[in-house]
C-alpha cells in the first residue's frame, strides 16, 4: 500500500467542483506523479487504505493539498458506489470492488493523459540485457500474458499497460500488478497478480528501446516476424499512444527517439511462452551482432 500521510486535497482553480465538494469528505491524500499533483478522497475513512493499494506504482507524498487533478469515491451501505473524476460521474455500482477497479483505472488515464515530460504508450514492456522489449497494443491483444511469459523466462518486469517514454526514447518502469483475466476473460474477475509472484525482478531504472514487437495473439498462429520499418512502428505505436493530440511534437520526437536503435519485428503469434522465448533469441542475436560489427569498428 502506498504510504501517504492524511491530507484533503483542493484543486488549484479556485472555482473547484461545485457541488461535489459540498459533499462530506472525510479522508484524503495527495501525491505527486509523473509531474502531476494528484489528490483523492473518500466519505469513510475505512475507505482510504483500499484507495491507497490501487494507486500507480511509484507515487511520492505531496506536501501540499493543492492539486491538478480530484478523485472521488463516496460509497455507503445498502446505496451505490460512486466514483467521480473531477466533476464526471465515472462509476455508479454495489460493487465497491468493481467502483475501485474504475477508480484505480481513472487516476492512471488521468495521469497518462497529462503528464507533462512523458509519453505514455499502451504497450507490455521488459527489460533484458539492459534493454527494453516493448509490445504495443490494445487491451485484450494479449499484452498482459506475453509479458507474464516473459518475465517467467527471465527478463524484469517494467510494466504490463504503459510504456512510459522520456524524451530520449527510454522506457521507464511502471510496475502496477499484472491484470491477468479468468478463463471467460472478464474484467470484473480479473486478478492483479504482483510481478516478484512470478519470481520477475522489477526493473529500477529506464532502459533504452532494444526490440518492439507488433504484435497480437491469434490462435495457432506460428511467430514467423518480418522486419517493420521505422515509419511502420512509430505510425503503430502512434496509435496506442495515449496524449498523441494533446503533444503532438513531443510525442513524436519520443517515438522517434524509442525506434532509433531498436530491431522492428511485426507478426502474429501463438503460444506466449513460445514467443517470449523467441523474443529473447532475437534481442540476444541483435545485441551480439552489434557487438561484434562494433568491436571491428573500433567503438
Amino acid at each position: 500500500m502506498a504510504s501517504l500521510p492524511g491530507l484533503m486535497p483542493r484543486l488549484r482553480n479556485a472555482s473547484g467542483l461545485g457541488r461535489i465538494d459540498k459533499l462530506a469528505w472525510t479522508a484524503g491524500a495527495c501525491f505527486r506523479s509523473h509531474g502531476l499533483r494528484v489528490g483523492v478522497r473518500v466519505n469513510r475513512l475505512e475507505l482510504l487504505p483500499q484507495l491507497l493499494e490501487r494507486l500507480p506504482p511509484g507515487v511520492r507524498p505531496a506536501a501540499s493539498p493543492v492539486v491538478d487533478h480530484i478523485y472521488s469515491l463516496w460509497a455507503s451501505d445498502g446505496t451505490p458506489a460512486r466514483v467521480y473524476s473531477g466533476r464526471a460521474r465515472r462509476a455508479r455500482t454495489l460493487d465497491l470492488g468493481k467502483a475501485l477497479a474504475v477508480l484505480e483505472a481513472e487516476i492512471r488515464q488521468g495521469i497518462a493523459t497529462a503528464a507533462p515530460r512523458h509519453t505514455f504508450v499502451h504497450a507490455g514492456a521488459v527489460g533484458w540485457r539492459g534493454r527494453a522489449i516493448v509490445i504495443p497494443g490494445r487491451s485484450r491483444s494479449g499484452k498482459t500474458t506475453l509479458v507474464a511469459a516473459l518475465v517467467s523466462a527471465g527478463a524484469s518486469y517494467l510494466s504490463d499497460e504503459y510504456a512510459v517514454l522520456d524524451a530520449r526514447g527510454r522506457v521507464h518502469p511502471f510496475a502496477k500488478p499484472l491484470s491477468v483475466r479468468g478463463p471467460s476473460g472478464c474484467d470484473r474477475h480479473a486478478a492483479r497478480v504482483p510481478a516478484e509472484s512470478l519470481g520477475a525482478r522489477v526493473a529500477r531504472r529506464p532502459l533504452p528501446v532494444g526490440l518492439i514487437a507488433l504484435t497480437a495473439h491469434r490462435p495457432h498462429a506460428a511467430w514467423a516476424p518480418a522486419r517493420a520499418t521505422r515509419g511502420h512502428a512509430v505510425l503503430e505505436m502512434l496509435r496506442h499512444t495515449v496524449p498523441a493530440r494533446l503533444r503532438p511534437e513531443a510525442v513524436l520526437g519520443a517515438l522517434d527517439a524509442a525506434t532509433g536503435r531498436a530491431l522492428l519485428l511485426v507478426g502474429e503469434r501463438g503460444e506466449a511462452d513460445e514467443t517470449a522465448r523467441a523474443l529473447l533469441r532475437a534481442l540476444d542475436d541483435d545485441l551480439d551482432s552489434a557487438r561484434t560489427v562494433g568491436g571491428e569498428a573500433g567503438w
